[in-house]
């Protein structure tokens, strides 16, 4: 019997229905055209975005993976298509995105000639890739992409990127696809030290004023319940990173607010304070950790993370348990006492009272002569929203504002770019998340800086009527550059000052209504409408010009010199 053959590019996507693949964004050219026009005889069982920029693409992807816990898929052609990946890249593998990328090349033969649209992208994206790779042959297709997915989110999650010659694309070969389940070489999950794990409870059951953290890694191991268990029967306090916000519920007696450089008062003080620190799924990032000279002299480190390279990186750990957190996190539980630590925990509200009194109440509740707060639009969204929202936010002012006023309430509640800070990364990972998670509202908060980043990817939104919530809090500047030269710089205010365009009217182009807003008698109602309304909608709302968000530690500082004006 003769072997049915396939061209290399219905090979891309045969592989991808069998990895079970629901979108794909992308964005089409030359070299990736074989591919394309074999992605038309499935647009029934999988479907493509076109969005209006690679960079759109593949935050689009990271936006689906951090809603689905799934792998985003993304198509770009060589060149500039291709290197209009790498920021997306570098942004997925700081924030551990399980991203798949997968980009044209010109043929083979061509390959150093500087062909018209020829890059050598695998050179370019191997410091910001988790593992990349060219495939010259159509026979590797297949096995490369599910060597790829394995890759992607086994592990500490990470972007991979596969480029295909265009003729391995029109060669022809066999079609064999077996689930992958190893790669040689690659060890994603360590294993577990059950006498670390008893070390570990020994200490946990010794501390006098134990203080856990929790990362993005918590979320990643799906590891939220296990969280909830470990600390209710510790009664240890708990704070969270930028991107572990929503492990935990905001409103749960023992979360005592958000860490780093615009963090909550009390965690950031008392991290110095504390006799043991639980790390859990963290990188200790400098925004987190302020001065290390500095940092948490007192207290011994228990560190718990899956990737080995993370261990005494920035910080030096007393007791690294290498694992899924959501094991070790399990093990834990078995061993540790139960145990209320009222004191302790006293000293944070404390502290969080002094927060209210000097920063919060004002935030929320502002003096009414004075023009409209950013936290004040969070509280409305609070009151309005639903309950499972998936908050998305750019990068500035408005993005610490929203990560330290916005209630989680659920898993999976907040997508943003934390450690490459990327700015217009919000409108297009929006996109992804209300397409990964159609059933959850999608609230996307954005500056006026950044959305004018990507904000052509209003036509996406246009083509494929998706259903999302942006809410631009515009203050005419580029603020939180502002608000370092505010204060640091003696307020000259150099370059950082926009003359924007009429974002409604930008909006009804894309047949998105909007509405704007600069009065805070408008501005409740104007919140209520955007998030109850069954369609997408732009709430643009002016704020205050020259509004700074503390608390601060000012770069080079230990935390607990942090500051509340």
């Amino acid at each position: 019997m003769e072997k049915k053959l396939f061209y290399g590019s219905e090979i891309v996507i045969k592989t991808l229905l069998y990895e079970e693949v629901e979108y794909i964004f992308g964005y089409p050219g030359g070299a990736i055209m074989p591919i394309y026009d074999s992605l038309h005889d499935y647009l029934n069982n999988i479907t493509h975005i076109l969005m209006r920029h690679e960079q759109g693409s593949i935050h689009a992807a990271q936006g689906y993976a951090r809603a689905t816990g799934k792998v985003g898929v993304c198509f770009t052609t060589s060149g500039p298509g291709a290197t209009n990946l790498i920021t997306g890249l570098a942004d997925a593998l700081i924030d551990s995105t399980p991203i798949l990328c997968i980009t044209g090349q010109v043929s083979s033969h061509l390959l150093g000639t500087d062909a018209f649209q020829e890059i050598n992208i695998i050179d370019i994206s191997l410091p910001v890739t988790k593992w990349n790779t060219q495939i010259l042959k159509a026979k590797n297709i297949c096995k490369s992409i599910q060597k790829g997915f394995f890759i992607a989110k086994n592990g500490r999650p990470g972007p991979v990127l596969i480029e295909i010659t265009k003729d391995a694309q029109f060669q022809k070969t066999e079609f064999l696809f077996h689930p992958c389940k190893k790669v040689k070489n690659f060890h994603p999950y360590p294993c577990i030290d059950e006498k670390k794990i008893k070390e570990a409870a020994f200490l946990i059951n010794s501390s006098i004023k134990p203080l856990i953290i929790v990362g993005q890694g918590v979320i990643l191991a799906q590891a939220e319940e296990e969280l909830k268990k470990f600390i209710e029967k510790t009664g240890i306090p708990v704070a969270s990173t930028l991107l572990g916000l929503g492990s935990l519920e905001s409103h749960h007696p023992l979360y005592v607010g958000m860490l780093g450089m615009h963090g909550n008062y009390a965690p950031n003080i008392l991290t110095n304070h504390s006799d043991l620190l639980i790390a859990i799924g963290i990188r200790f990032d400098d925004r987190v950790t302020g001065d290390v000279q500095k940092y948490a002299k007192k207290a011994i480190i228990i560190h718990l993370e899956v990737d080995p390279s993370e261990i005494n990186k920035n910080i030096l750990c007393h007791l690294p348990i290498l694992g899924n957190c959501k094991i070790t996190l399990s093990k834990l539980i078995s061993h540790v006492k139960k145990s209320i630590h009222k004191k302790w925990i006293k000293k944070f509200y404390q502290l969080r009272k002094k927060e209210e009194r000097e920063v919060i109440r004002k935030d929320l509740n502002p003096i009414k002569k004075k023009g409209i707060k950013m936290g004040e639009v969070i509280k409305w969204i609070n009151k309005y929203k639903q309950k499972n929202a998936i908050l998305v936010t750019d990068v500035g002012q408005h993005q610490m504002i929203a990560s330290r006023y916005f209630d989680f309430t659920c898993k999976n509640s907040q997508i943003t770019s934390g450690g490459l800070g990327t700015m217009g990364f919000a409108l297009p990972a929006s996109i992804g998340a209300k397409l990964g998670a159609k059933d959850r509202q999608v609230i996307c908060i954005v500056g006026d800086g950044g959305i004018q980043m990507t904000i052509q990817e209003m036509g996406t939104v246009l083509q494929n009527n998706i259903h999302i919530k942006i809410i631009l809090l515009n203050n005419n500047f580029l603020g939180m550059v502002r608000q370092w030269q505010n204060l640091f710089f003696k307020k000259r205010y150099s370059c950082t000052e926009l003359v924007n365009p009429n974002f409604i009217k930008v909006a009804n182009a894309y047949n998105i209504e909007g509405k704007r807003v600069n009065k805070r008698e408008e501005l409740r109602e104007s919140v209520k409408k955007t998030l109850n309304v069954k369609k997408a909608f732009l709430l643009e709302i002016l704020i205050e010009q020259e509004d700074n968000v503390f608390p601060m530690i000012p770069l080079g500082s230990a935390v607990d010199e942090i500051r509340l004006t």
